[in-house]
């Protein structure tokens, strides 16, 4: 793979306009499923994951269930989701999971990246559903991650959401959702354009001052670190001196 830098400067090189040809290309219309704000598991209105027949009986709980919803948010955009409801920084943002050991007190190890947070059945704690009809609460102030699903572009060291793409057209690329092959005006794809631009650059960016600002911290038993481009953070977002 090129280097994070030779990619980045790719990102920084990319034409909006082939960008949002590529994404009329592949067509897509938010259908308001909620299924990239939740969890891969039903859950019932009394927050306990549904069993196989639709009871509240579930062998499982929600943290052990199928997959948790985990999307990627960067330090600012924390901060940011913060000030839009004078939220705590662990209302907003959780330790990604990858990396992450089980230890006898809960989650233990060190991870390089921010998700954000969960409810009890593991969904994106912003997401709201009405009558069937999804909602983001925070919608104005999403994270790109959002603004720009189900897309993402073909460069090293930038994201797949929700796994591998099912559809490309150039640099974009395509990934499960019931929205795509809908039919989008010009205008929308390139607002989709610009964002999924501005990921690509902010996720390199953010790989690249992950790595030079990678510190080792002494870890107890029990303990989670959080390297993000800011340096080496507790999971309440606080950074280690």
């Amino acid at each position: 793979m090129d280097s994070l830098e030779t990619e980045l400067e790719r990102a920084r090189a990319l034409d909006e306009s082939d960008l949002a040809d590529a994404i009329e290309t592949i067509g897509f219309e938010c259908t308001r499923c909620g299924a990239c704000c939740k969890a891969e598991s039903a859950c019932s209105a009394g927050g306990a994951s549904d069993g196989p027949d639709g009871s509240d009986e579930q062998p499982k709980s929600a943290e052990t269930d199928a997959e948790p919803h985990t999307a990627t948010v960067f330090p600012d955009e924390i901060r940011q989701l913060q000030a839009t409801g004078e939220y705590d920084f662990r209302d907003v943002a959780r330790p990604m999971p990858y990396g992450l050991a089980d230890g006898p007190d809960g989650p233990e190890g060190e991870t390089f990246e921010w998700a954000l947070q969960t409810d009890d059945c593991g969904d994106c704690t912003f997401y709201a559903e009405d009558g069937g009809t999804g909602a983001c609460t925070v919608h104005a102030d999403r994270p790109l991650i959002c603004r720009t699903y189900p897309f993402s572009v073909a460069l090293g060291g930038t994201s797949q959401p929700m796994g591998e793409a099912v559809d490309e057209a150039g640099m974009v690329r395509a990934h499960e959702c019931e929205g795509l092959g809908r039919d989008m005006s010009r205008a929308d794809a390139e607002e989709l354009a610009a964002a999924l631009k501005e990921r690509a650059v902010r996720e390199l960016t953010e790989a690249i001052g992950v790595r030079d600002n990678y510190r080792p911290v002494d870890q107890s038993a029990g303990q989670v670190v959080v390297h993000d481009s800011e340096g080496a953070k507790r999971p309440d977002g606080s950074p280690y001196e």
